[in-house]
């Protein structure tokens, strides 16, 4: 029987700007969260909510992230996994059982599964997306302040049109993913 499940998830993989960042959550069962879901179909201010409550109710959780500098060094696939592994090695918890979001498995000495669209099917994955979500949007807020001019807080690192517009202009800094084609692009 599986006891103590940890769900895991990321966000930031297709960002040219900022950490992925991974988030892991031991759910209480005790304590049910009414309105768990894919944090990509939350209002801000509702992911903003949960993750409050998230955060207080749940029995673990715990943040992990890989730098740009590391997304660049080993791709952004392998930034993914190892941040996961650095949220599931955060918590005061062991779990027996690891639910991931997507197809691949980080490198854990724990057994579990990997759930395509688990972020909208398992409670444990959609709590983890939500607070990873919650916690890299209030990152990149941060760098907007730090790097003026390229509306970070807006668009959170994705390469939207208007994103790429500012990066031509402002030029690329430190926080960007030179690896990725829009950044690299500008480099040559």
């Amino acid at each position: 029987m599986k006891s103590v499940i940890v769900g895991l998830d990321e966000v930031g993989r297709g960002c040219i700007a900022g950490p992925v960042v991974a988030a892991a959550v031991v759910l209480d069962s005790k304590k049910p969260i009414i309105g768990l879901m894919d944090s990509k179909k939350l209002t801000q201010k509702k992911r903003e909510q949960l993750s409050i409550i998230i955060m207080r109710q749940a029995k673990d959780w715990s943040i992990g992230r890989a730098e740009v500098r590391e997304i660049d060094e080993i791709n952004i696939l392998q930034a993914s996994l190892l941040a996961m592994k650095r949220a599931f090695d955060g918590l005061s918890i062991c779990p027996d059982w690891v639910k991931v979001d997507g197809t691949f498995y980080p490198n854990l000495d724990v057994p579990g599964e990997c759930i395509k669209g688990g972020d909208a099917l398992v409670a444990e994955i959609s709590a983890a997306s939500i607070i990873a979500k919650v916690y890299r949007d209030e990152h990149m807020s941060i760098i907007d302040t730090l790097n003026p001019g390229y509306e970070l807080s807006k668009h959170k690192g994705y390469p939207t049109p208007a994103h790429k517009k500012l990066l031509a202009v402002n030029g690329v800094r430190s926080i960007y993913r030179q690896t990725f084609a829009p950044v690299r692009e500008l480099l040559a």
